[in-house]
């Protein structure tokens, strides 16, 4: 098959490369020159605008984003809708809110273009294990892309999961998850290192990979870090978020469902933003003026 892909950044480009290892013709764009000449010399087709890009595909034409979610991802949805035909197909792969695809898809089929929001996992190391696919748009969208879906991901890492929408909202509750993963991880291997006990905690994390019920493609990870980086030196405990843990807990508390671990892990995360909480300074002068407790000077 043949497709466009927008965006060649950490996940488009490895995206890109893992189609034409399995066959597939890849047109590509993106805004940075030197990312389309580098694909370029991997195989793939330049395409050095939209126009050139939708010229270079045959209909009906298959074009892929993976530009960062919001105002990137709603401008080049829309340029693309004024350049393709009836019967094309749009994928948004990024991280768009799942409310956003919804409303695409409703905008485009009034032009009768197909539409699938991709929920897509895997990270920089897609290009070799595969990307989990979550796809969400009709059986007809779907189906145009199946080949495209099915040499991405591993096997058994691609399902539709329903309608559009449905493909980034199961990928925003993944990721909601994997906020709360990562944060009990945190907090428990802080815990080991404040402990009173000489602990060798890459020895700790390795020796968990084997047989505990902790292990996981996480805490293998983990131990990658601290193989390179033993005392994770140089690191700053400053922690981004990229929308979709935020957009979890709207919609649990949406849906009234109780969701304190993934909530208090976003939390955390904006705590970590902060050199010096404002909050712990009136904790602290509150405390001194009732209880006469010290204050320590900055």
């Amino acid at each position: 098959m043949e497709l466009g892909m927008i965006g060649l950044g950490r996940m488009g480009g490895n995206m890109a490369e893992r189609l034409q290892q399995h066959g597939h013709r890849v047109v590509v764009y993106d805004q940075n020159r030197q990312a389309i000449d580098q694909a370029a010399a991997q195989g793939a087709v330049a395409a050095y605008s939209l126009d050139e890009m939708v010229a270079e595909l045959k209909a009906p034409r298959i074009v892929w984003v993976m530009v960062p979610a919001g105002a990137a991802t709603e401008d080049t949805i829309q340029q693309l809708s004024t350049r393709l035909r009836p019967g094309d197909l749009i994928i948004d792969g990024g991280n768009s809110n799942f409310r956003d695809g919804m409303r695409r898809a409703e905008v485009l089929a009034q032009k009768h273009l197909h539409f699938i929001d991709a929920g897509t996992s895997g990270g920089i190391w897609g290009l070799k294990a595969g990307y989990c696919l979550m796809a969400g748009g009709t059986p007809e969208a779907v189906e145009m892309a199946r080949p495209i879906f099915l040499d991405l991901a591993p096997e058994n890492g691609f399902l539709h999961v329903g309608p559009a929408g449905a493909g980034h909202f199961v990928k925003m509750v993944h990721n909601g998850i994997e906020y709360g993963m990562l944060a009990a991880y945190g907090e428990g291997f802080e815990i080991l290192r404040a402990s009173e006990f000489p602990l060798d905690l890459p020895a700790v994390a390795e020796v968990w990979r084997h047989g505990s019920v902790v292990r996981s493609w996480l805490l293998d990870l983990l131990t990658d870090a601290y193989r390179k980086n033993p005392d994770l030196e140089g690191i700053r405990g400053y922690v981004e978020d990229s929308g979709e843990g935020r957009w979890t807990v709207e919609e649990a508390i949406r849906e009234n469902v109780p969701a304190p671990v993934i909530t208090i892990s976003l939390l955390q995360r904006l705590a970590s933003r902060q050199d010096e909480a404002y909050s712990a300074k009136v904790i602290a002068a509150l405390r001194n003026e009732f209880g006469g407790h010290a204050i320590k000077s900055e």
